[in-house]
């Protein structure tokens, strides 16, 4: 029987290239459309309506490919004698090599950009790969050749061609669902880069992202230093989680995926300067990362902290930076990763946050909009706290929802930055202890602020010895009563905010 390719393909990368190859190989080429407009002057080629029986392209293109002798042709078994006689009376073609790429849904979705006929032949080639080469990446065409007579390369790329309808299909379901939570999805991820490693050494990782997200890691650039390890990704995000909050300027320092650091400022300089100070001993080798450009201002404070202070840091990373910025960064330290992500977009483009556990995800809403449960907070002391204080926790209470649980942050009494963080505690009154004890000084008059609420009147009790003068919590808990008694006895104001802010 004679050899054939189907090439089907919008994009047309190599696609001439390949049809030389595959000819000079002896084989046919059997095309459509734009393809065989792109190639038939170079390369004899068959219109598939003469494969098909059928007209060109109908109904404005929907139909072209799909038909008994193109399916057949990619589907039956060439060591199946039964196959081989059937496909020789019904005057089958044997497509033994399809390449075929898909409409573009990702860059245009919409009903007439879905493809049909593409997937059904990718389909039936990757099933029969044992006798048949699919390509559906034009990054692939030059192991053709080679797999023409390499079954696992076959395999291999019948893997591919698996996972690149996969892909494609989870859009469209993504497109067309207004389900929050469908019984069965498909989440499309592609990769975007191999890092240095996962969150170890001996771990290889790779960063995957959902076609057209807008997330600000999908806009990461390289611009000098060490490339990202899976630890140096999780830290920039939940940097950026941090600091979109606010809509002034807010920088945070970042050690394992937790805040150690979170400021406000009148510039990012002040910001930046403010967030290292936060916890100067624990930003070393930590990930900086602000909301606004970098310049040259707020360079300087990186500069003073390995200088002055003697303390690395690992990763920057920034909407963008000043020429100035980045010259003097680069003479600070040579493997330090200097990277841009862009404006933070204010409206996210995924509708779940995701959460991957080994054999499952959860999917939930994104813990957004803080501000909406701020009309409903509630003073439950005697003592008020005055509005520069609300101010404070309106401030505080977005800071512990960037950190890990059971968290508890103590914020400066007079400006909207941290002086003491307890996180990822098992017990509230030990993530208390920490973040007092290393406010140490600055908790005096300062603001306590908890992501959950007190079970006991505890940590209120040592908020207390360390003078605190205001706390914020969640409230809801059965000792709520002895809690607010412990406060008023000790004259600290409190307020409820009703509203829980787990981050695990």
């Amino acid at each position: 029987m004679s050899k054939y390719a189907l090439l089907s393909v919008y994009d047309k990368t190599g696609i001439l290239n390949l049809a030389k190859v595959l000819t000079k190989l002896g084989f046919k080429i059997i095309s459509t459309g734009g393809t065989l407009e792109e190639i038939k002057k170079n390369v004899n080629v068959i219109p598939i309506e003469e494969i098909t029986g059928n007209p060109g392209d109908c109904f404005e293109g929907r139909m072209k490919t799909i038909s008994f002798q193109v399916e057949s042709g990619i589907l039956f078994d060439r060591k199946n004698p039964k196959h081989i006689k059937e496909a020789e009376e019904l005057k089958i073609p044997q497509i033994d090599i399809v390449v075929c790429n898909l409409y573009p849904f990702e860059q245009k979705p919409g009903i007439e950009t879905i493809d049909v006929g593409g997937p059904t032949m990718i389909r039936a080639a990757a099933k029969n790969y044992q006798n048949v080469v699919v390509l559906v990446d034009p990054k692939d065409y030059e192991k053709a050749q080679e797999a023409i007579n390499d079954q696992n390369l076959r395999k291999e790329l019948a893997a591919k061609a698996f996972y690149h309808l996969s892909y494609y299909d989870g859009q469209i379901g993504n497109y067309f669902s207004e389900e929050k939570f469908p019984v069965e999805i498909t989440i499309p991820l592609r990769k975007t880069n191999i890092l240095r490693y996962g969150e170890n050494p001996h771990q290889q990782g790779a960063l995957y992202l959902m076609p057209n997200t807008n997330s600000p890691l999908s806009k990461l650039k390289y611009l000098w230093g060490r490339e990202l390890s899976g630890t140096n990704i999780g830290d920039i995000y939940s940097g950026i989680e941090t600091v979109r909050q606010f809509e002034g300027p807010a920088a945070c320092v970042i050690k394992h995926l937790s805040p150690c650091g979170i400021a406000l400022g009148k510039d990012a300089e002040e910001a930046l300067d403010r967030a290292v100070k936060a916890d100067p001993v624990s930003a070393f080798g930590g990930v900086m990362v602000i909301n606004k450009t970098m310049d040259l201002k707020s360079a300087k404070v990186v500069a003073i902290f390995k200088y002055e202070k003697e303390g690395n840091v690992d990763v920057i990373a920034v909407p963008g930076i000043s020429n100035e910025a980045l010259e003097l960064l680069k003479k600070i330290r040579k493997s330090m990763g200097i990277y841009t992500f862009g404006q933070i977009p204010n409206k996210r483009s995924e509708k779940w946050d995701l959460k991957y556990f080994s054999g499952g995800v959860l999917l939930q809403d994104f813990d957004d909009s803080p501000e909406e449960s701020f009309k409903g907070w509630k003073v439950v002391t005697k003592l008020k706290p005055a509005s520069k204080q609300i101010e404070l926790m309106k401030f505080g209470f977005k800071a512990v929802k960037a950190v890990k649980s059971n968290s508890v942050i103590v914020v400066d009494k007079d400006i909207p930055m941290t002086r003491g963080i307890g996180s990822g505690q098992t017990s509230r009154i030990g993530a208390t202890k920490i973040a007092l004890e290393q406010a140490g000084e600055y908790a005096r008059g300062g603001i306590l602020i908890s992501d959950s609420f007190f079970p006991f009147d505890d940590s209120v009790r040592l908020a207390a010895e360390y003078e605190i003068a205001a706390i914020l919590q969640q409230g809801g808990s059965v000792n709520d009563k002895l809690s607010i008694k412990a406060a008023d006895e000790l004259g600290i104001a409190m307020v409820f905010s009703g509203r829980r802010a787990f981050r695990h």
